[in-house]
């Protein structure tokens, strides 16, 4: 393909009227009632793959979060007081809420991120109900440690943390969400979640399931807004007890100063620059296809993604070829087509920060293989569009090659032996996830220990049981 032309041949022309519904205006969620927030700022959501306006968020503000933090606070004694297998209950019926509402949430997240609908109903409306019966189950095995002792028996009580404030990506909004909510509300905690004002209109969805099932007012509240004006101010609330936070590195580090001096518990997760180790013994057919899944689920937008490709460097010729054919035969089109691989990215800004990367990647010295450029459906030309994007011939510690990137494109580097695929594996600030592809699993297992990074995959990816820890 010639890298200075859109891929023609590979994007899906729109079949819809992209401005045939009306703006969605949301509300807070607040005690248990769907509330105004205290002034009259607003956001514009804009739907990527149009540009067109998708509704409006609110802008609260410090006196929004106030609210809501006293109302999590005012519910946290009682609903802290039933037992595991009662909170294990409301679990399940939130799930099962959400399942009768599938299709709706994935044509919500569809539209509300730019993702493929196939991709929304496969990943994000199934793990937001697997997220809650997950915890569910958890719940009900729960049980308290106890050691003997020839004198005494010692025995460990599991409570509450107290008030928690839940701050999520625009990524995998509901999927994320969920993951936050269901653990934290079924351990007795209440809860204030400040989605992504990108993408906010599952969280809505989902408070409107939760007032649906009658969970107890308060346990679960939303603020929506920025995070300057809402995020902020949750983060540094006194009765906030516990942060989790899915987000950029830049402002986990705000969050952290925020937290870390009032001692509270926190959870932050920021991203990644993953590796895929690709062996000359691997089944190739397998590898290809797994590798670009790990490279491109999402556009790229996903901080497990492998954006970094190491090849043995006597497969290296082969796979390259391969990998890019693959690449070239992704349907970049309308989220809406059952037929598309790839959708929008999530915004114009997101949008020239990824393309910055391309131009970046030339003056490092790399050669775009495919890609690079605009990949606009006809009908959406207001969107936020980027063809899948493969570079070789970069420094392995070049920035194209070591940092977030967070978009459709992909490094290709050869390495000529265990020792080098590890070294430049683990030469990044990130240490999030990274995969092995190998036939020989003694290889697999021992390259997979040698990485400095929390979760590794081997012949395969994004594989993961809830029970092991993430990261």
């Amino acid at each position: 393909m010639d890298p200075d032309k859109c891929c023609d041949s590979a994007c899906v022309p729109c079949e819809r009227d992209p401005a045939d519904s009306e703006p969605i205006d949301l509300c807070n969620y607040v005690g248990g009632a769907f509330v105004c927030h205290s002034n009259d700022e607003w956001m514009n959501v804009l739907e990527p793959a149009t540009g067109y306006r998708f509704g409006r968020v609110p802008l609260s503000s410090e006196e929004d979060v106030v609210a809501a933090v006293a109302a999590a606070r005012s519910a946290q004694p009682s609903w802290g007081a039933l037992s595991h297998s009662e909170r294990a209950g409301w679990l399940d019926r939130i799930a099962d809420a959400l399942e009768a509402r599938y299709e709706e949430i994935a044509a919500l997240e569809s539209r509300d991120t730019g993702k493929p609908i196939s991709l929304a109903r496969a990943v994000d409306a199934h793990r937001s109900v697997s997220n809650f019966r997950f915890f569910a189950g958890i719940l009900r095995e729960h049980e308290e440690e106890v050691f003997e002792m020839a004198s005494a028996t010692n025995y460990v009580v599991s409570k509450p943390v107290g008030v928690g404030a839940l701050i999520t990506p625009w990524n995998l909004p509901l999927y994320l969400l969920s993951w936050k909510v269901a653990p934290a509300i079924g351990m007795g905690n209440t809860v204030v979640c400040k989605p992504s004002e990108l993408t906010p209109m599952t969280a809505d969805l989902l408070m409107r399931v939760i007032d649906g099932v009658g969970l107890p007012a308060g346990v679960v509240n939303l603020v929506h807004g920025d995070g300057a004006g809402a995020g902020a101010p949750l983060v540094a609330h006194p009765d906030v007890d516990l942060v989790s936070f899915t987000g950029g590195t830049a402002t986990g580090e705000k969050v952290a100063a925020s937290a870390a001096p009032a001692f509270k518990k926190l959870s932050l997760e920021l991203g990644g620059k993953n590796s895929s180790i690709v062996f000359a013994d691997c089944d190739i057919d397998s590898t290809v296809t797994g590798v670009v899944r790990a490279g491109f689920l999402n556009q790229g937008q996903v901080c497990l993604c492998g954006s970094r490709v190491l090849v043995e460097e006597s497969a290296y010729d082969e796979f390259r070829d391969r990998f890019v054919d693959a690449v070239e035969a992704m349907r970049v089109g309308d989220p809406a087509d059952e037929g598309t691989d790839l959708g929008a990215l999530i915004s114009e800004q997101h949008l020239e920060k990824v393309r910055g990367y391309v131009e970046l990647a030339k003056q490092e010295g790399g050669t775009l293989l495919t890609g690079g450029t605009p990949c606009v459906p006809s009908g959406f030309e207001h969107g936020n569009w980027m063809a899948p994007t493969v570079i070789e011939g970069l420094s392995p510690s070049s920035r194209c090659a070591t940092e977030e990137i967070f978009g459709p494109i992909v490094t290709l580097h050869p390495f000529s032996s265990e020792d080098e695929a590890i070294a430049i594996a683990n030469n990044t600030r990130y240490g999030l996830a990274g995969s092995v592809w190998t036939d020989d699993l003694d290889k697999g297992k021992r390259v997979s220990e040698a990485i400095e990074t929390g979760m590794v995959w081997v012949n395969t990816w994004l594989h993961r049981d809830l029970r092991v820890p993430f990261g």
